[in-house]
């Protein structure tokens, strides 16, 4: 269970910071760091990836507020070092996103998310957003070989 929350408190904390950094430094302008292949850029964003279901933002406060109690009440359950990896990433950044949507502007449980990571033909993303869809590979191929997050006791 341990390494459930250290995971996710480290992810969260990474994820604060570098949005943090990014408010302050790519306010002005973005930053080219290997030409248009990756840039730094500052994007509030109301909604989910591609700018997707804007209006929605109290509903994606909710669904992570569920995702967050779910896996809190199942961390001690899980046995599996590879499931837990997975649960902290996933906590850490939904925890993340979370915190935006919770305590940025416009509103309570409506904030808009920072994300700052531009790739070509990708929406914007940030730290929470990587650490999710890690989590989320983690769990196919855990999934793909059978390894199931709680160790039967024989």
């Amino acid at each position: 269970m341990r390494r459930i929350f250290l995971t996710a408190w480290t992810i969260w904390l990474f994820d604060f910071a570098t949005k943090q950094w990014a408010i302050s430094a790519l306010e002005v302008e973005p930053k080219k760091i290997l030409g248009t292949f990756l840039q730094l850029s500052l994007v509030k964003n109301p909604g989910a990836a591609f700018g997707f279901a804007t209006g929605l933002t109290l509903l994606y406060s909710i669904l992570a507020v569920v995702v967050v109690a779910t896996i809190v009440y199942f961390a001690r359950a899980i046995s599996s070092r590879g499931w837990q990896l997975t649960a902290g990433l996933l906590l850490g950044g939904v925890m993340g996103n979370l915190a935006d949507r919770a305590f940025r502007e416009p509103a309570f449980f409506r904030g808009h998310v920072i994300d700052w990571i531009e790739l070509p033909n990708w929406p914007v993303f940030n730290i929470a957003d990587c650490a999710i869809v890690i989590a989320a590979a983690i769990a196919f191929v855990l999934s793909v070989r059978n390894v199931p997050p709680i160790t039967p006791v024989r």
